[in-house]
């Protein structure tokens, strides 16, 4: 089979493999660093060169929303943008549609705030019930008109070309998407910005790490004053050419079949080299068959379905913690890892509150199940569970195109290692 035949696919039957996975995989860019740069390229005036990008259904929505908003975006190569900006967006001819991108519908809800006019931000029905209220209200409370009826996209903005500095709050509890939204924006406000968060808790901090790291290579100044307070100062993005270091998120799944298989699959970047929080999943991966007996992934979110499954075969239980966010991600994650788990194995999982206890048994490879493993549309929950694949007969995956969204060469690359891949009909 060819890379697209494995995404049109209705499903895949993934054949266990008979010894350790050895060879070479790029992972591809960083889908959060990639559409945090292109906004931040399309926020600066003149021409930015973005290496080392993603290239998926995420970032293409992205795009072609900035796109939409007058930003000129060339793609010399499978890796590279090419981002010329007259330095702000321009009112769009009709709603931009965002699919199911989180960071593209949050990042642009704040930014399009600079627009003279109505902007509608939309998506599809998944992302209609993804949260956005926080980031509305915060909106709102910068003097920013936005409308969210259901709390959910579609939100429409009322932009009036700019907007005041201050100071605002914003709950970033349920995502950290909203603070970064806000942080990227801030810059464009006619004086200091402070953000502060209404309580402690925030959702995968680093990614705000990852948010300040892009705006100051943007020429941003922002200064943190503690934990949970950042001041922004007010000024023009420089365009620049910025690198994406590959996806970390991604990696968990070839470091994962690696461990599970005994192998040594050579991804070109040292886990150490990561700036993205995901990667601190190496060292629970690397741990595998003794993983510990709770895992905390409030700040490794992405990576909890990658564990979840790999926890199936560790040789004690593992109690996620932390992990109430994944039930608003592309779908509810928490489910959906309960759902396919106990496809394998009545039993095999348990949800506790939002915690969810994987009871692992080593025994399952080598065993046959009759397992159809719904994605639910959600390229995480389809790339976490054919890892389960390589180690027990009878795994099918359903809607196997929906890893476009963050990684379209996922199954070509599971082949190039040796995996048996073979489409069947959904039941």
């Amino acid at each position: 089979m060819q890379a697209n035949d494995y995404l049109a696919a209705p499903a895949l039957a993934i054949t266990p493999v008979d010894g350790p996975l050895m060879g070479r995989v790029q992972p591809p860019g960083s889908k959060s660093i990639t559409n945090r740069v292109l906004l931040l390229a399309a926020l600066a005036k003149g021409r930015s060169h973005v290496t080392g990008a993603l290239k998926s259904v995420d970032t293409q929505l992205m795009a072609d929303a900035l796109r939409a908003m007058g930003v000129t975006i060339d793609e010399p190569d499978a890796t590279s943008f090419t981002v010329d900006s007259p330095g702000r967006l321009a009112l769009p001819a009709g709603p931009l549609f965002l699919g199911n991108a989180g960071t593209a519908t949050r990042f642009l809800t704040a930014a399009v705030a600079t627009v003279y006019g109505d902007i509608v931000i939309d998506g599809d029905e998944h992302m209609r019930k993804r949260p956005i209220g926080p980031l509305v209200e915060a909106l709102r409370s910068m003097g920013i008109g936005a409308d969210a009826p259901s709390g959910c996209p579609p939100v429409t903005v009322h932009g009036r070309g700019g907007f005041d500095g201050g100071r605002v709050e914003i709950d970033g509890s349920l995502s950290s998407q909203y603070v970064s939204a806000v942080l990227m924006a801030a810059p464009l406000a006619s004086g200091p910005v402070e953000i502060a968060l209404t309580g402690t808790e925030i959702g995968a901090r680093g990614y705000v790490d990852l948010t300040l790291a892009a705006m100051r290579a943007f020429g941003a100044s922002v200064e943190q004053g503690s934990p949970t307070e950042w001041r922004v100062e007010p000024g023009a993005y420089r365009a620049t050419g910025i690198h994406v270091e590959p996806d970390a998120s991604a990696a968990t799944y070839l470091w994962a079949a690696e461990k599970l298989t005994g192998g040594e699959i050579d991804i070109g970047v040292p886990a150490g080299a990561f700036t993205q929080p995901d990667a601190r999943a190496h060292e629970l991966i690397a741990a595998f068959p003794d993983m510990p007996g709770t895992i905390e992934g409030s700040q490794m979110q992405d990576a909890v379905p990658t564990l979840a499954v790999l926890a199936a075969f560790n040789r004690n239980p593992v109690r996620f913690t932390g992990i109430a966010n994944l039930r608003v991600k592309e779908c509810d994650r928490i489910q959906a890892l309960w759902d396919g788990l106990n496809r394998i194995r009545e039993g095999l999982a348990e949800q506790e509150g939002d915690d969810l206890v994987v009871r692992g048994d080593p025994a399952l490879a080598g065993t046959r199940v009759k397992a159809t493993i719904d994605s639910h549309a959600d390229h995480r929950i389809a790339m976490s569970f054919a890892l389960a694949g390589l180690m027990t007969r009878g795994i099918t995956v359903l809607d196997p195109g929906c890893v476009a969204k963050t990684y379209p060469g996922y199954w070509d690359a599971l082949a190039s290692l040796g995996v048996g891949l073979s489409a069947v009909q959904a039941a």
